[in-house]
C-alpha cells in the first residue's frame, strides 16, 4: 500500500481507493507536500487495475481550508514537478505564473481527467482551494453541515485558479459567491446541482463508500467512456478555454496587487478571510 507524508491511502472495499488529506491540524490546508502527495496518490489509484472508483476525503472536522498561505517548507523545485512550465524562480509575473500553472491549474486539470470515477466526500468547511479539490471530482457527497466559500475577491483576486464557478453554481450564484464571500450551504449546493447528495455527518463515510461500491460494479471501460463523454461535452461548451482565460485574469490580479502592496494579494482582505474560516 502506498505511504505518503500528508495523505492516507487505503482500499476500503474491492474496486475502491480512498485518498484522505491528512493535515487536520491545519484544516487540510494545501501546502506543496500535500499537493504532491495527492498527485502521487491519484497516480497510484489510476495505475492500479483493481481500482475502479476513487474517493477523496479529508481527515478531521473540515474537508479543506484551501491553499496554505503561511508558506514555509522546501521550495517548489524540490518536488517532482509534473508540468513543463517550471523556472519557478523567474522574477516578476513569469515565475509565479509558472508556480500556479504547476500546483493549481495543472494539477486540477490532471486530477479532473483521471479516467476513473472520483467522488469528493466533503464535511465541514470547504474554502477556496478546497473547492477546486471537490470540483475536479465527478461526484460530491456532502455532510449536512458542509459549507462552501470562495473569499478570494476579498483579497483582491477574481477567484480561485481552477475557475469552475459558473458550471458548478450557475452564473448568478457564482457571482454572488464571489462578490459577497458568503457561505453556500450544503443544502443550497444540492439545490443548485453542485452537490449530488447531502447526508447526516455521521453517515457521510458509509454513504460515500456505498455509492462508490455501487459504481464499482459497472464495467471499468464503460465507466471511463461515460466520464469522457460528459467531460468532452463540457469541453465542447468551452469550459477549459474559459478557465484558461480566467487563469490569465487571476495572474493580472496578482501582478496588480504586487505593484500596489508589494505582495500578490490585497493584505486588507486577509483578516476578514481568515475570520471566515
Amino acid at each position: 500500500m502506498p505511504d505518503f507524508e500528508t495523505v492516507l491511502y487505503e482500499i476500503p472495499a474491492p474496486g475502491v481507493a480512498r485518498i484522505t488529506q491528512n493535515r487536520p491540524e491545519a484544516r487540510n490546508a494545501q501546502n506543496y507536500q500535500l499537493t504532491y502527495d495527492l498527485n502521487a496518490a491519484f497516480d497510484a489509484a489510476a495505475a492500479d487495475e483493481s481500482v475502479k472508483v476513487i474517493i477523496l476525503a479529508g481527515a478531521g472536522p473540515h474537508f479543506s481550508a484551501g491553499h496554505d498561505l503561511r508558506g514555509g517548507g522546501p521550495p517548489l523545485s524540490s518536488y517532482p514537478t509534473v508540468g513543463t512550465w517550471r523556472e519557478f524562480g523567474k522574477k516578476g509575473a513569469e515565475g509565479y505564473m509558472a508556480v500556479e500553472e504547476e500546483i493549481y491549474l495543472g494539477m486540477c486539470r490532471r486530477w479532473r481527467n483521471i479516467p476513473k470515477p472520483t467522488i469528493a466526500q466533503v464535511q465541514g468547511k470547504c474554502i477556496a482551494g478546497g473547492l477546486m479539490l471537490a470540483w475536479v471530482c465527478d461526484l460530491i457527497v456532502a455532510s449536512d453541515d458542509a459549507m462552501f466559500s470562495d473569499p478570494v475577491v476579498q483579497m483582491g483576486v477574481c477567484g480561485v485558479e481552477y475557475f469552475a464557478h459558473p458550471w458548478e453554481l450557475g452564473a448568478r450564484k457564482a457571482k454572488e459567491m464571489l462578490f459577497t464571500a458568503d457561505w453556500v450551504t450544503a443544502q443550497d449546493a444540492y439545490r443548485l446541482g453542485m452537490v449530488n447528495h447531502v447526508v447526516p455527518r455521521d453517515e457521510l463515510e458509509n454513504f460515500t463508500l456505498d455509492l462508490a461500491k455501487k459504481i464499482a460494479e459497472k464495467p471499468s471501460f464503460a465507466l471511463k467512456l461515460a466520464k469522457e463523454a460528459v467531460n468532452q461535452t463540457l469541453e465542447a461548451q468551452g469550459q477549459w478555454q474559459a478557465m484558461l482565460a480566467v487563469f490569465n485574469l487571476h495572474q493580472l490580479a496578482h501582478s496588480h496587487n504586487q505593484e500596489l502592496y508589494g505582495m500578490r494579494i490585497d493584505p486588507s482582505g486577509i483578516p476578514g478571510a481568515v475570520r471566515r474560516q
